[in-house]
């Protein structure tokens, strides 16, 4: 047995880890560690990939690519490839994934399972939307190939499924064609959700890139910095050194609190507001800011911290998040993470899939226990009456009624659920 946390770092049980190096290794032996649940590069922040005191199936070995075709942009890959893999592959030779979450240190069947989504879903949707078939494993040993067109039931429930339909062996990806690895962007800032619509109503026409970095320590208003960025056609301009860094150790107490938060934040603010525009990026660290500080999440302390994410419909976003902002306020608790998007009107296939037209709110709190989880039921309460939903792949203890309402398609998902599959998510939300 090995202790497993997932990044939220709030559990820190025994799992009986089984490394599968190969499909056929997986194939022949899945039957004998039933029942479990697939577990890639722990970048879930909740429960979704944890099962305590039983089986966790490592997809890290399923590390492959198979092959690529620069005249469809298909690639074929082994579920275990990491989203950075494919990029320090590929992006040297003109090609990128279409869509990519906050970290590319996340494997293409976690992004499958979580249909992940990026800083461009006005223009180019979620991950599912670039997927263009699934191998998919059952636990009774069945594999079932399913795309669009081919057996798309099982595709569709495989999509945001959060890993409970089978193992996902391999995909087929579309990428796209880039002119070279870098971002022209412009970092713009606000200072209250007015501001904020007005800059991502005006911006989605011109940039594929639109995110926002939000204070909701401040209590004057919820000020901002807008970022918004376009692939870039850069020839000739070297690529930067990695230089990764790791958090050196995990404080007796978290590191982030009211004098951090306050002094960080106004730091930030005012720092970028003086930003010169326009500038150019490279790709990694307008993407992935924090994916160069490995084990960042040590610096919530031993307790481990909460990320909470919503989506509301469009016609309310601004009211609900200006209440979410202001119950935030009143705790006394603050986000180190704020990140506040618009979703485009895309609505995604996948029967669990999160991403859908309105406007987006992630926030990551410090765990306090008691304090912190009675935010949480004030901000449910707020999503729910807006007719929201949360991230499952953010979640690690949303209510069994927010869930059902959020996810109107659960009876339709629950036909095509791997009896062989159970997770600690699974068995708080479906019961089984």
């Amino acid at each position: 047995m090995s202790k497993v946390q997932s990044w939220g770092r709030l559990s820190d049980f025994d799992h009986n880890v089984i490394h599968f190096h190969t499909t056929d290794h997986i194939c022949k032996e899945l039957g004998n560690y039933l029942p479990g649940v697939a577990y890639g590069m722990g970048r879930s922040y909740g429960d979704a990939a944890l099962n305590p005191q039983g089986n966790l199936w490592s997809s890290s070995g399923l590390n492959h690519l198979i092959s690529f075709n620069q005249l469809t942009a298909e690639l074929h890959c082994e579920a275990g490839v990491t989203l950075q893999d494919i990029h320090r592959t590929l992006i040297p030779q003109g090609w990128m994934l279409p869509v990519s979450p906050g970290t590319q240190m996340i494997t293409v069947g976690g992004a499958i399972a979580n249909d992940v989504h990026g800083k461009n879903h006005h223009g180019f949707g979620s991950f599912g939307d670039h997927v263009i078939s699934i191998k998919l494993l059952r636990t009774d040993g069945e594999i079932i190939e399913c795309s669009h067109a081919e057996k798309s039931e099982w595709f569709y429930a495989t999509l945001g499924g959060i890993g409970l339909t089978g193992i996902i062996l391999e995909a087929r990806l579309r990428m796209r064609k880039v002119d070279s690895s870098w971002i022209q962007a412009q970092t713009i800032p606000y200072h209250n959700l007015e501001e904020f619509f007005e800059l991502s109503a005006a911006s989605e026409a011109n940039w594929e890139h639109t995110v926002s970095w939000l204070d909701c320590k401040n209590s004057a208003s919820a000020r901002g910095l807008f970022i918004r960025g376009n692939l870039a056609k850069i020839q000739g301009k070297s690529e930067p050194e990695y230089k990764d860094k790791t958090f050196p150790f995990t404080p007796p107490i978290s590191l982030i609190n009211k004098l951090s938060l306050s002094a960080f934040n106004f730091a930030y603010f005012y720092g970028n507001s003086m930003k010169k525009n326009p500038y150019k990026i490279h790709y990694e660290p307008f993407f992935y800011p924090l994916d160069r500080l490995h084990e960042w999440n040590r610096m919530y302390g031993n307790a481990g911290f909460y990320q909470y994410q919503s989506v509301v419909p469009s016609d309310i976003g601004k009211d609900a998040t200006q209440e979410m902002l202001r119950v935030i306020k009143k705790s006394g608790e603050g986000s180190f993470l704020a990140v506040l998007k618009t979703f485009g009107s895309r609505q995604s296939g996948g029967l669990l899939s999160f991403p859908r037209p309105g406007v987006t709110l992630a926030l990551d709190f410090p765990n306090r226990e008691e304090k912190t989880l009675k935010l949480f039921n004030e901000l449910d309460h707020i999503v729910q009456e807006a007719n929201g939903c949360l991230y499952l792949a953010k979640d690690a203890r949303m209510p069994k009624k927010l869930f059902e309402t959020g996810y109107p398609h659960i009876q339709k998902f629950l036909k095509y659920r791997d009896p062989g599959i159970s997770s600690s998510m699974s068995r708080r939300l479906l019961g089984v």
